[in-house]
């Protein structure tokens, strides 16, 4: 069962979901916090590279299955057009209402 973005708990990510499945770039960024940090499957990688490569140009979107701590860990159907869809895990970091760090990987 699909959560609806705007029923997720925490409102950092939520206007982040929001941003990815509008392709809002601009948006996204201005959520993260100066020196944001990433994971993707265990391996840190460079925030800008890697939601450019991996969100923004290839029309990513994010389907929330279930969130968990307090809407900063969230289960979600992720797609896009290089991997088609998969079953994805995230879990955010934020900092004085900016997201410090997020990770993700396969489900």
């Amino acid at each position: 069962m699909t959560i609806a973005t705007a029923k997720l708990s925490d409102p950092v990510v939520r206007d982040l979901v929001t941003a990815i499945n509008a392709g809002d770039r601009q948006s996204f960024v201005s959520l993260l916090a100066d020196g944001a940090t990433m994971s993707d499957d265990g391996s840190d990688r460079d925030p800008a590279e890697w939601i450019d490569r991996e969100i923004f140009t290839v029309h990513g979107r994010m389907d929330v299955q279930s969130e968990s701590d307090g809407g900063r860990a969230l289960v979600a159907n992720f797609t896009n057009d290089t991997w088609g869809e998969m079953r994805t895990v995230w879990r955010f970091t934020l900092d004085g209402g900016k997201v410090s760090r997020f990770e993700t990987g396969q489900a």
